[in-house]
């Protein structure tokens, strides 16, 4: 595995999807409403590729979804394009260019008969128990529920000074350094998104269990791995006509996708699944 950074690692992926399957354009992309308080569905966008594959991103760092809403659609432009702002663009660019190598590394999936474990929740693989230190990348407040109940000290990481605060049990810090203390940790995909993936893996090389969750994260999982990610959750989209149109809507995506979990266990590997898939 590179030791390249995982954004770079990505597009290379990307890369050879397409060269390995022929090359992709953008048939549509759904956006959520501009409101100013989305629910979760209201969060995503989804990029459509032209053999129906469909992948999403997160927007909403930095205005992402107001600097979405104010372009041109990108249906027609070629996939390649799109994922090359993943690597240098501004933060929409960005979020578009990962959510079109996600939408690619589901054609790739789709090609060589892949489908990843439906079964196990990502935060069930974290498999917490009494005397574990639970660290957060961002705010779970069902697991922080379950972890303080277990008896199991939090450490959560932010982002925004005026969330800081420290109680019984629950420190929610700037100081990713904190992170270093944990045997088990979780983190949201936003990590992909935000330039932070490689500083918060540092933090955590000697975690027993580390889990990126998030629609964001339906790229390639290798890189991560090779990070120290022991599962990747993600959404797969089951019925993508219903499910772009609640994008657009920003309604709950109920039955068009579901939750899944990729682990090393699981995962034949990036090589093997293009061999798979030719």
């Amino acid at each position: 595995m590179s030791t390249a950074p995982v954004r770079l690692w990505l597009v290379d992926a990307a890369r050879r999807i397409e060269a390995a399957l022929g090359p992709s354009r953008v048939e549509r992309l759904a956006l959520p409403p501009p409101v100013a308080h989305p629910g979760k569905e209201g969060e995503f966008c989804a990029v459509q590729l032209d053999d129906g594959s469909v992948g999403l991103s997160f927007t909403l760092l930095d205005g992402t979804l107001r600097a979405l809403h104010a372009r041109p659609s990108p249906a027609g432009r070629s996939a390649s394009e799109l994922v090359a702002g993943y690597a240098a663009g501004d933060a929409a660019a960005r979020a578009l260019g990962l959510a079109t190598i996600n939408a690619l590394t589901r054609r790739l999936y789709d090609r060589a008969g892949f489908e990843p474990d439906g079964s196990v929740g990502s935060f069930g693989s974290l498999a917490l128990a009494h005397g574990d230190r639970l660290g957060m990348v961002g705010h779970f407040t069902p697991l922080i529920r379950e972890a303080l109940a277990l008896g199991i000290p939090v450490v959560v990481l932010e982002l925004k000074a005026e969330l800081v605060r420290e109680e019984p049990g629950l420190a929610v810090t700037l100081d990713p350094g904190r992170l270093a203390g944990c045997n088990k940790i979780v983190s949201t995909s936003t990590l992909l998104l935000n330039d932070t993936f490689e500083q918060v893996a540092s933090y955590w090389r000697h975690a027993d269990a580390v889990a990126i969750v998030g629609p964001s994260a339906g790229c390639p999982p290798d890189a991560l791995f090779a990070a120290g990610v022991s599962a990747v959750g993600a959404a797969w989209v089951s019925d993508a006509e219903s499910f772009l149109a609640r994008v657009d809507a920003g309604e709950k995506w109920g039955g068009a996708a579901h939750k899944v979990t990729v682990t090393p266990q699981r995962y034949p590997g990036f090589d093997r699944l293009l061999g798979a898939a030719r």
